[in-house]
């Protein structure tokens, strides 16, 4: 479904800090000693080769507890704005697995943005390492600076943001701790930035628990599942849905493909057939790279947490799930630069799934077992400014 997005069993709480927040005279919510954002204790199955060569963590930025921190406070700041009413976490929402219910999220004068506000939720194992519905930005690190520079989201230059950052008294000392002294650059808010998106993991939900109780078979009956959700299961990875295929690949296709079972990501960008023609107002990648080929491709969020993450698509034109199993099942355009897997084989025409109505619902009911409850509410990745009452 091409688009829809280490070591204790995923049941582990995250650990609270050693201290409990300090609410500071700057109206921060802090534990002296941080969270743990370096070494979150992952399940077997985020673990081995397969997970390390997904993760898109660089060597001279790796996550550390007091950079995380800093990067917390930055994504929550409305002081990263022209007018001090937007922050990263105004169009990616804890409550809604970082993602934003809005159709096109609303800037700092109130105008559109030009697409859906996709999850931020495991950025760090998109494997192409490329971010935005384009693929635009060529690391997370280049991505968490655009939308503050975007004329409609944020509306600063970089110069105006380090100004706006360094006239908040909180910051000095919180970019001592994670950098070794105070001095506040562009270059350092979006490593702090990116800390911080990287270390928000999505590992908690109950297909997370099934596999664990399964001993990592994906392919067996969970025994907290449903009958329901365990028939949208095997209709996820086998052929009569042939969801797998594609959102749980390893990379570029090679023989023989390795299932990776955790991450539900598409590696590269696709066209899953939303449009028929060209001939439309966005086509992804291609409008970037200038090639006909790459017309109406796009990124792929991941399906962890989908059921809270629509509306769906980078347009959000589709409301519910349920409305883009139907795409999937009869709705896919005869696009040229459709998907191959979404063909019939030999062919240029879209497949169909004729999936029954009980099919269909079973399908929808497995993709909420997807869905990670403490991540909504964990307060390591919540807001650490005190609202008055």
């Amino acid at each position: 479904m091409a688009a829809l997005a280490a070591c204790e069993g995923p049941a582990a709480e995250t650990p609270d800090p050693v201290d409990p927040p300090v609410i500071t005279e700057d109206g921060l919510a802090l534990p002296e000693t941080p969270y743990n954002y370096a070494a979150i204790d992952l399940p077997a199955h985020f673990q081995g080769q397969l997970a390390a060569d997904q993760d898109n963590t660089p060597a001279g930025n790796p996550i550390t507890d007091d950079g995380a921190t800093l990067g917390r406070v930055l994504f929550y700041d409305v002081a990263l704005s022209k007018n001090g009413t937007i922050a990263c976490a105004s169009c990616h929402q804890q409550e809604s697995a970082f993602s934003d219910t809005a159709r096109r999220s609303l800037g700092f004068e109130g105008g559109e943005t030009g697409r859906n506000s996709m999850t931020v939720a495991d950025a760090r194992y998109y494997r192409n390492g490329r971010f935005f519905w384009d693929e635009r930005a060529a690391t997370l690190e280049d991505q968490v600076l655009r939308p503050i520079q975007d004329p409609v989201e944020m509306g600063l230059t970089l110069d105006e943001l380090v100004a706006n950052v360094s006239a908040q008294s909180y910051y000095p000392k919180l970019f001592e701790k994670a950098f070794g002294d105070p001095a506040i650059t562009a270059d350092r808010i979006s490593r702090a930035l990116a800390q911080f998106v990287r270390s928000i993991v999505s590992y908690r939900s109950r297909f997370d628990e099934g596999i664990e109780a399964a001993g990592g078979d994906i392919n067996a009956p969970f025994p907290g599942f449903t009958a329901e959700e365990n028939a949208g299961k095997g209709l996820f990875l086998g052929p009569a849905g042939g969801c797998a295929v594609c959102h749980l690949d390893d990379g570029p296709p090679h023989p023989p493909p390795r299932r990776n079972n955790a991450f539900f990501y598409i590696a590269v960008p696709t066209n899953n057939g939303l449009d028929a023609t060209t001939d439309v107002d966005d086509n992804g990648l291609g409008e970037i790279t200038g090639n006909p080929a790459d017309m109406g491709r796009f990124k792929s969020p991941s399906l962890r947490n989908v059921a809270l993450t629509g509306p769906y698509m980078h347009d959000g034109r589709f409301e519910t799930l349920e409305e883009v199993v139907e795409h999937y099942d009869s709705g896919v355009q005869p696009h040229p630069n459709l998907d191959p897997r979404l063909r019939v084989p030999g062919t240029p025409e879209p497949r169909k799934l004729n999936l029954s109505p009980e099919q269909k619902a079973s399908l929808v009911a497995f993709l909420k077992t997807l869905t990670d409850e403490k991540l909504l509410v964990d307060p390591m990745y919540a807001d650490p400014f005190v609202k008055e009452p």
